[in-house]
């Protein structure tokens, strides 16, 4: 629709230019033909002063005539009266007479034929001026033929291009239908989505409770970690440096965190359900190579994980099922202000894992992907 009102302002803008073109052409038209009245005037003016000038020219011929007439008598009376002084002196006071009439004919006849050459000039520049005009306005004629062709050119341009944006108008539509379609299609999709979510949310956010239940279980008597729940114990009060074998005085100490760790998760029914496997994790800190360090670590979670079966405790509740070690070098160290905390980084962990977590933190982070 926005194409249609330009095409329409541009047909206009035209059609008004061409109508101004065809008056400034009509207003030349009219000065041509004032220079062409006003040059035809002064020829019929300057035509008859010609005539006058030559009428005049005419009787100055005669009198000149008269004159040479009137010498030649005095001539013949001079040779036959030379005594009649009166006579004479008459005669040549007529011929000043006439000199000076002569003269004064002369003058006009000067006069006049400046007038006519002056005449003359304005005649020629008349004449260059209605040759120059015609001239331009065979070029005006000339441009408004050029411009009419160009209107023409670009009226049938308008035309095809009303049609094209007339298809395109309708494809547009059929496109706004299927995307109205589409639209309520993804909305339903959408909104399947996010119920599905929350569902999946509410199975995911299980180790969260369980973890808010162990702290509320633990109080301050035994630290876990906030972000996974597990249980850290330092390696410097289990081992001696670089040894996997358990010092005996630090048994009474995994017996207690271990039993009151455990205990929460299998006696409570919420999380018991959901509880997969316990394991021993061994960490070491970055001194050695990683093959040392590896070992270093596998063994001692796996001295850990031997005591721990040898209690009552996990007889009791078939822990072996449930139970297992595994070392991690130095892959998990602690750092402080981006530095390694050695003491901290040489620990084992006893973190629980929950039926399919792998498969639930896999569709949360999905889920939560932006």
């Amino acid at each position: 629709m926005f194409r249609k009102k330009e095409s329409v302002e541009d047909s206009n803008f035209w059609i008004s230019y061409a109508d101004l073109m065809a008056g400034l052409l009509f207003v030349f038209i009219l000065l041509i033909g004032m220079i062409v009245s006003k040059s035809i005037i002064l020829k019929s003016n300057l035509h008859d002063r010609e005539d006058k000038l030559e009428n005049t020219q005419k009787n100055l011929e005669d009198k000149l005539s008269k004159v040479d007439k009137l010498k030649i008598e005095v001539k013949e009376k001079d040779e036959l009266a030379k005594g009649q002084d009166e006579t004479l002196t008459l005669k040549d006071k007529e011929i000043i007479f006439k000199d000076e009439e002569i003269q004064k004919l002369n003058k006009l006849l000067l006069k006049a034929n400046t007038e006519k050459d002056n005449l003359n000039g304005k005649i020629v520049i008349v004449q260059n001026l209605l040759e120059s005009s015609k001239e331009n306005i065979f070029n005006r004629d000339k441009s408004i033929e050029n411009y009419e062709n160009k209107i023409i050119i670009l009226s049938n341009q308008v035309t095809e291009q009303n049609s094209t944006l007339k298809l395109k108008d309708e494809e547009m539509l059929q496109i706004m239908n299927a995307l109205d379609e589409k639209a309520t299609k993804y909305n339903l999709i959408v909104a399947n989505l996010q119920s599905q979510k929350a569902k999946i949310k509410s199975l995911t956010g299980i180790k969260i409770k369980v973890i808010s239940a162990l702290k509320k279980a633990l109080g301050n008597n035994i630290a876990i970690n906030p972000k996974n729940g597990s249980l850290r114990l330092s390696s410097n009060i289990l081992f001696d440096k670089g040894s996997a074998l358990l010092k005996s005085e630090s048994q009474d100490k995994i017996k207690e965190a271990f039993e009151k760790y455990i205990g929460e998760l299998l006696t409570n029914k919420d999380i018991k359900s959901h509880l997969d496997r316990i394991i021993v994790e061994g960490h070491t800190d970055s001194d050695g190579t990683y093959l040392r360090n590896l070992e270093l670590s596998q063994e001692r979670a796996f001295e850990v994980m031997t005591y721990i079966l040898s209690l009552d405790f996990s007889k009791k509740h078939n822990l072996k099922s449930l139970i297992t070690a595994t070392g991690r070098s130095y892959l998990d160290i602690i750092k402080v202000n981006g530095i390694e905390d050695k003491d901290a980084s040489r620990r084992i962990d006893i973190k629980f894992r929950l039926k399919n977590q792998d498969a639930m933190e896999e569709i949360e982070k999905v889920l939560d992907a932006k």
